[in-house]
């Protein structure tokens, strides 16, 4: 069966229009439950700050309760926070309704099994049949009941804690932290104030509709410019659903997830404690496939999604995993990507080594990156003509030490063209020729 509605990381698009209704959210709420708790159980609901967060979280509680669920209101908290809850709550099921680093005027929802892990595509599959039925709703002593939890954002901040090495802490440290006004505005300078850090937060203000507003992890300017204005050591930026982070060294250079995918292999690996391969995506930077292959680490490479580099890791044995994005996975500390989490560990890094970003992340060489998206209103076949030409002679050009990726989005409508080389000017050049092929194609 081929998905029409989720996909890499669970539903998302434009408020108003479908699927992003208050109708296909109580519609999906029903499948849902009918598909992973039938006989009734209990759920979760967490969102980050957009305005529409409210229509979705009262549409999917109505959804649920009807279908005979209770119900648990996290309210703004990071997609890894409701990872978490799922699991302390005992939760069969949790819902995080969220676009991630989209504007405001969209949003999504994705899932999390009782495990706290992402939903399998054949799992997906069984939710998507059910969605042409109506919503079902049980007799009134079958109904679901609904409650708001007011600790949740606590009990995160402490589970994040715990991640730390023993008495470990941030003291001397001058953080700058921007949660681009999204879920993690008040768990995020809270924990690292209560490690000891000098937290300057920025993009902690939410309204509704300024989330990853030119800020967060996906516009570090801002970012980068208070680091070296406040004289900081460390700048820490979040997307709107605080799942990925990257960071800004002392010097106002952007370190992103390859980057902190590379420092995070080698501590563990100087301490002998790195489990498997590391994974990362078609898309991470082969600078850190060859450096993690010379210090002997093993890499691997998963489709684009955390779902996928979870999978891999899975199947590997191994333990850290992540995308250039910042979405990092450390398996030995909790069940899916979490911004949060991610950047404590390399502050704890940072702290024990006595060593400053530009320094840990010296030993990896970024090869020079192009990727361009080109807007497409239709899925394109890119083994047609003109475009696998464009691509057979970029590969040739670049040989070993380099590559050309090709894929459509999975959450926006678009096609990724990635070239990467040695040389920057000739990178751009043959990333540019296969977009304007590519662009063709879909106009055709």
């Amino acid at each position: 069966m081929t998905r029409q509605f989720f996909g890499t990381d669970g539903i998302r698009g434009r408020v108003g229009q479908y699927p992003m209704t208050a109708e296909f959210a109580l519609r999906l709420a029903s499948a849902a439950a009918r598909v992973l708790a039938p006989e009734g159980g209990r759920v979760v609901i967490g969102k980050d700050t957009r305005v529409s967060g409210y229509m979705f979280e009262a549409a999917l509680e109505a959804g649920f309760v009807a279908a005979g669920m209770d119900v648990a209101l996290l309210g703004p908290l990071p997609t890894p926070g409701i990872a978490f809850m799922t699991q302390a709550e005992r939760a069969d099921l949790g819902v995080v309704i969220s676009a991630s680093h989209n504007p405001y005027d969209d949003n999504g929802i994705k899932f999390f099994d009782g495990r706290g892990a992402k939903l399998s595509d054949a799992l997906e599959e069984r939710i998507e049949a059910l969605l042409a039925e109506p919503a079902i709703t049980r007799e009134s002593h079958a109904l679901g009941r609904a409650k708001r939890l007011e600790n949740a954002g606590e009990q995160y901040e402490r589970f994040c804690i715990t991640t730390m090495p023993a008495g470990l802490r941030l003291d001397g440290l001058k953080v700058v932290v921007d949660c681009s006004h999204g879920a993690g505005y008040k768990v995020a300078p809270r924990t690292l104030t209560e490690l000891g850090a000098e937290v300057i937060p920025i993009g902690c203000s939410p309204n509704g509709r300024n989330i990853n507003d030119g800020c967060g992890s996906t516009q570090p300017g801002l970012l980068a410019l208070m680091v070296k204005g406040a004289g900081a050591h460390i700048g820490i930026g979040f997307d709107g659903d605080g799942d990925r982070v990257v960071m800004i060294d002392h010097l106002g250079n952007l370190v992103d997830g390859d980057q902190l995918l590379y420092v995070l292999a080698m501590d563990r690996l100087a301490r002998g404690v790195l489990v498997g391969p590391v994974v990362g995506t078609l898309m991470s930077n082969l600078g850190l496939e060859l450096a993690l292959q010379e210090q002997g680490a093993t890499f691997r490479r998963a489709r684009v999604g955390d779902r996928y580099v979870l999978e891999l890791l899975r199947e590997t044995g191994g333990e850290l995993g992540g995308e250039t994005s910042g979405h990092i996975l450390c398996l030995d500390r909790t069940t899916t990507g979490d911004g949060l989490v991610t950047a404590l560990q390399v502050l704890a890094i940072v702290k024990r080594s006595g060593r400053d970003l530009v320094d840990l992340t010296a030993g990896m060489r970024r090869f020079p990156q192009v990727l361009i998206n080109v807007r497409s209103s239709r899925r394109v076949d890119l083994d047609q003509a003109g475009v696998s030409e464009a691509v057979g002679r970029a590969e040739s050009r670049l040989g070993r030490r380099g590559r050309v990726v090709l894929r459509a989005s999975g959450t926006e409508p678009v096609v990724r063209v990635m070239v990467e080389g040695e040389d920057d000017a000739e990178v751009r050049q043959l990333a540019e020729d296969i977009a304007a092929a590519v662009s063709r194609l879909a106009a055709s």
